[in-house]
């Protein structure tokens, strides 16, 4: 059995995910997920949800009595606290804390009855069985309604995905002292170099922040913006996106699965350069592929 924590948004958790399927897969067992976090956010933090429902994802919810089982030096009674909190003294052998933004391959070799707390993000914790990522992360749910027909026009023409992320980026003090967020200089810079690459684009803007978007973001093109899903049908968002032929993202783990997810073998995807306001920190979450702006 592998237990992964899942924290954050829906971008991070995916990341989470696969890293722990991955563990699981090479270990020929089950994988289990401690979504416990989710019951006990911290005011002071982005108000995030579990989404991984909404996904062919092949899991289970791990139990406290799964946890103590690997965890075998004892678990603090209240499901409350931190995993980290669950520990009488230190951290048992068979925990594992992400001990580096950087990719760290010696992560692929965590073995069977293990418990790991982290982000991963890098494709390279997951690369090895991309097919069975592709298949998990496919939506259960069928395309209805705005999102059915706005999936045939994104399948109808030349269709980019530009993902503008704002909320707690530009709300929160200490998330904008962190993350930062791309400017609008950014995406013009990227809507003009993927245009000298490719004939008569429609634009398709996902945003947190759509009122900003539409306000702001002027382009000659055909120009659509998804703003009918709202975040409780974030994965929808997700979908339309990934079903885009070529991509903008943003310095946001939601866009990188967006672009990551489609199956457009000639895609073209811009990323920002720096993916924090710390250029360290996650230096390899784009894949090589990707163009840097």
């Amino acid at each position: 059995m592998i237990i992964i924590k899942i924290q954050g948004g829906l971008g991070n958790q995916l990341f989470q995910y696969a890293l722990g399927r991955n563990i699981a897969y090479l270990n020929n067992t089950i994988l289990k997920l401690d979504i416990r976090g989710y019951f006990n956010q911290n005011s002071i933090d982005t108000p995030r949800k579990f989404g991984l429902d909404h996904f062919q994802t092949k899991k289970e919810i791990a139990s406290d009595l799964d946890i103590k089982k690997i965890c075998s030096n004892g678990i603090d009674n209240s499901i409350l606290q931190s995993i980290k909190g669950l520990f009488t003294h230190s951290n048992p052998p068979n925990y594992f804390q992400e001990k580096t933004p950087n990719f760290d391959p010696s992560v692929l070799s965590i073995p069977d009855n293990s418990y790991l707390n982290g982000y991963w993000g890098s494709e390279k914790y997951f690369k090895n069985i991309e097919s069975i990522i592709r298949e998990d992360l496919k939506i259960k749910t069928p395309l209805i309604d705005k999102n059915l027909k706005y999936s045939e026009k994104i399948a109808s023409c030349e269709s980019v995905s530009l993902h503008i992320r704002r909320g707690d980026y530009v709300n929160n003090p200490k998330t904008q002292e962190f993350h930062g967020n791309c400017t609008l200089q950014y995406y013009y810079d990227a809507v003009n170099l993927l245009t000298s690459k490719i004939e008569n684009p429609h634009f398709f803007v996902f945003s947190d922040d759509c009122a900003w978007a539409k306000h702001n973001l002027k382009l000659d093109f055909p120009i659509f913006f998804i703003d009918f899903n709202g975040e409780e049908n974030d994965f929808e968002d997700l979908r339309l996106m990934s079903l885009c032929k070529s991509h903008i993202i943003a310095n946001s783990t939601f866009s990188w699965w967006g672009a990551w997810l489609s199956t457009n073998n000639s895609k073209i995807i811009i990323c920002p350069k720096r993916w924090l306001n710390k250029p360290e920190v996650f230096p390899n979450i784009y894949p090589d592929s990707w163009i840097r702006l």
